[in-house]
């Protein structure tokens, strides 16, 4: 079995609350679950209205696939075009 994780770190623009970053932050999520049927989170900076860094994972049998889908799920998130990515790591574990 193989196990794909990966980061994104955001850079929000044009958000003065944590309201607004909150619908930005669920649309993205939204976005990447309905388009990768992928298990995605918020981890960190949950207080900080200018930075976002969301997590993600999924299983699989075969690391070349994993790697093609984790960069997949990156360059869709890149493309929403509603928040600038300033880092971006991923990770594949056989277990």
């Amino acid at each position: 079995m193989v196990v794909g994780t990966g980061k994104i770190k955001f850079r929000l623009f044009d958000t003065n609350s944590l309201k607004g970053k909150r619908k930005i932050v669920k649309s993205i999520i939204q976005r990447i679950r309905n388009n990768f049927n992928i298990s995605v989170a918020e981890t960190d900076l949950n207080d900080s209205h200018d930075w976002l860094e969301i997590g993600f994972s999924m299983t699989g049998n075969d690391s070349r696939v994993m790697n093609s889908k984790l960069d997949k799920v990156i360059s869709f998130a890149d493309e929403l075009g509603l928040a600038v990515i300033v880092d971006s790591q991923i990770e594949i574990i056989h277990v």
